[in-house]
């Protein structure tokens, strides 16, 4: 592990954040001597981030806690065009009216994990369209494009990719990579922003960020990005058979949250202790060498921990408590999940309702293979009518997932 000397480089080395780095001696140093302004870029193409962009949002927290400034900028202006990274085809544009809602609804995450205000410190929300949706066309591409070559942005692995797949890359999307790099250029500008953070699939990005401010400007700015997020299983961090972990509780109950951090491999509780958490670090020492089924209260921990920083402490004790009374005493707890039926509803339907199952197909093979209960009875009948009347009718997925269904 390199050897940092400011206490933002120790930190996010300490924790387990840094992947690649530009030019970390003078980072460091910089670090040491000023307030250093740090952005991550967010596309708002829903109402909620899920638990992929969580150690983003964790970085940025960090930054703060080492004496340093958090700028989120959401992409009203880059979720316009959509970012090729990691896809295999075009997203769904959006107008401006979903697109300001979204980022009114995202904002509520941040809200929680950062200090926002006028302090030096204090992290400012800012959204690219201020200079993207003002852009001249041919002035952009005189003073801005001529710094990129095809050559080169055809080599990047966003692009690559989908050109060897035989994929359609639409012009719009490729100037995605041009567009991120003038947004460092702006912030550079207008806020000072010396540091760019990303996951390892910008890097790229983040690069020619750095070029252009440099080119152009003559100023010298910095990137980090983190390793990819993976389990242990070797799956990507938040995708499960049910799908996307949310942040917002609109999307997913609070619930349903403590129970994904519950749920942790064994092998994976000190590293995302250490991520997404803010115990000291000797303490999760304690807690991942715990022997045997002890590991357990460490993932109770975990889950109590990353709740609580994303749901508040009260949503945190009122999931736990639910899962107390859920599995030692059977009982179905308040704060469970809940779909709104009205009179009937077939078991599969319910299934797919409580986000127990993405399609059909899945909920009929959780059937098939004994995965469903209602109440403490095993359900064999994929074509099973279930009528809900004045009391809530407990569905179960597994041993780890239930819901009830309330009368509309």
């Amino acid at each position: 592990m390199t050897e940092h000397t400011s206490d933002l480089l120790r930190l996010l080395s300490e924790r387990g954040y840094i992947h690649q780095l530009t030019d970390g001696a003078a980072l460091d140093a910089l670090a040491l001597k000023q307030v250093v302004p740090g952005y991550i870029g967010f596309d708002a193409t829903a109402p909620s981030l899920h638990i992929g962009s969580l150690v983003q949002i964790m970085m940025l927290r960090r930054l703060q806690q080492a004496g340093h400034k958090p700028i989120v900028v959401m992409g009203g202006g880059t979720t316009k065009v959509g970012d090729p990274s990691g896809k295999d085809e075009s997203r769904k544009l959006l107008d401006d009216a979903g697109i300001a809602a979204n980022i009114a609804s995202i904002r509520r995450v941040f809200e929680r994990f950062l200090t926002f205000g006028d302090e030096p410190t204090d992290a400012i929300l800012i959204d690219n369209a201020e200079w993207l949706d003002t852009l001249e066309y041919i002035p952009f591409l005189r003073d801005v494009g001529r710094h990129f070559t095809i050559n080169r942005m055809l080599a990047f692995d966003s692009v690559k990719l989908r050109l060897e797949r035989e994929q359609a890359l639409t012009f719009l999307e490729f100037n995605y990579m041009i567009l991120q790099a003038y947004d460092f250029l702006e912030l550079s500008r207008r806020v000072e922003c010396r540091l760019q953070m990303g996951g390892s699939d910008q890097w790229g990005n983040i690069v020619n960020g750095i070029e252009l401010t440099r080119r152009i400007d003559g100023v010298e700015v910095f990137g980090l990005t983190t390793p990819l997020i993976t389990t242990a299983d070797g799956a990507k961090m938040g995708k499960t058979a049910s799908g996307a972990v949310w942040l917002n509780e609109d999307q997913l109950s609070s619930y349903d949250y403590w129970q994904f951090w519950r749920n942790t491999d064994d092998r994976d509780v000190g590293r995302f202790l250490r991520l997404f958490t803010d115990l000291p670090l000797d303490e999760i020492a304690r807690l991942e060498a715990l022997p045997g089924a002890e590991i357990n209260a460490a993932k109770v921990v975990l889950a109590n921990e990353a709740t609580a920083l994303c749901r508040g402490d009260a949503a945190a004790r009122d999931a736990a408590e639910t899962a107390r009374r859920t599995f030692e005493e059977g009982a179905a707890g308040d704060a469970l999940p809940t779909f709104a039926v009205s009179g009937s509803i077939g078991i599969v339907d319910a299934l797919i309702g409580l986000g127990f199952a993405a399609s059909k197909g899945d909920a009929k093979r959780l059937i098939k293979g004994g995965g469903a209960r209602i109440g403490a009875a095993k359900v064999s009948d994929e074509t099973m009518m279930i009528v809900v009347g004045d009391d809530p009718v407990r569905l179960s997925a597994g041993k780890k997932h239930h819901g009830l269904l309330v009368r509309d």
